[in-house]
């Protein structure tokens, strides 16, 4: 059964920040590799994989960075990591990045050369494309930035993977009656019409994360931004708006049917903060 996007929306809205683990549910909240590393290897060869291109939104933080999460930290929560529906996450997003920057470093390459048939690919850049001062990182939405986004297209059905465009994720930004306003100018049309030239699918996180902003309203929001004592970031993620995004990301991938319901879990589960967790650097 999939669902609405208004039904995703009202579900991240309603959920908790945080949950104690009841001891019933202690089972899956093992570490995953508990499981993954007594199965088979030859059957895990052949596991999928999700890689993640993109800036740092998505991208992991570590221990100097912390509490400022990327939501692609928290994908796995929502993949099944365990049997024959496994599927594992290989977060190659970074900060700062746009979609010309990104290939321009040469970090396509390393996704290139593992990526296999059967594997997915998300792409979420806008963010830093939009800085027209930096010829390094800007693209001009309806050229540059779909002449980028078609590298990762090309890259990824070239060695028969699935490659999915999404588009940015909004930042907080509120006008003076309480509406949630769009950022990003025309590149989430431009990915919106490059998808659809193109024939693939699109998460459309901006409007969905603009949607769940306007639900959560002003002062609800900055719990799930990067709000500190000593910096107020409406842009970047603590856990809970990390969490929030990945859920959603998850459940529209559900919704498009590139992934089985069989393939997630957790959907409508209250995810604990304490599960994300920064490595040092």
């Amino acid at each position: 059964m999939t669902h609405s996007r208004r039904q995703v929306v009202a579900a991240l809205a309603g959920l908790p920040l945080a949950l104690a683990v009841a001891p019933a549910a202690l089972a899956d909240t093992l570490p995953d590799t508990l499981a993954t590393d007594s199965y088979p290897k030859e059957r895990r060869r052949r596991m999928r994989t999700l890689f993640i291109a993109g800036d740092s939104t998505a991208a992991q933080k570590y221990a100097p960075a912390e509490p400022e999460t990327g939501w692609g930290m928290a994908l796995p929560f929502f993949l099944h990591a365990r049997g024959p529906r496994r599927l594992e996450v290989s977060n190659h997003a970074v900060n700062g990045r746009s979609s010309k920057s990104f290939l321009d470093e040469g970090r396509f390459t390393p996704i290139l050369d593992a990526i296999s048939p059967g594997d997915l690919l998300l792409v979420q850049f806008g963010h830093n494309d939009a800085k027209s001062a930096d010829p390094d990182r800007f693209t001009d939405p309806w050229t540059s930035y779909q002449d980028h986004l078609r590298q990762y297209l090309d890259g990824a059905r070239a060695r028969g993977a699935r490659p999915v465009l999404l588009t940015s994720v909004e930042r907080r930004r509120f006008d003076a009656d309480g509406n949630a306003r769009e950022t990003h100018g025309d590149y989430p049309a431009a990915m919106r019409a490059l998808a659809e030239r193109e024939g693939v699918a699109l998460v459309d996180v901006q409007a969905l994360s603009l949607a769940l902003w306007q639900k959560l309203g002003v002062e609800e929001t900055k719990r799930y931004f990067n709000w500190t004592e000593s910096e107020q970031d409406n842009t970047h993620f603590n856990p809970p708006g990390a969490i929030a995004v990945a859920r959603m990301v998850v459940a529209e991938l559900v919704e498009q049917r590139v992934l089985a319901p069989a393939d997630v879990r957790r959907l409508n589960d209250e995810i604990p903060e304490s599960w994300i967790t920064w490595p040092q650097s």
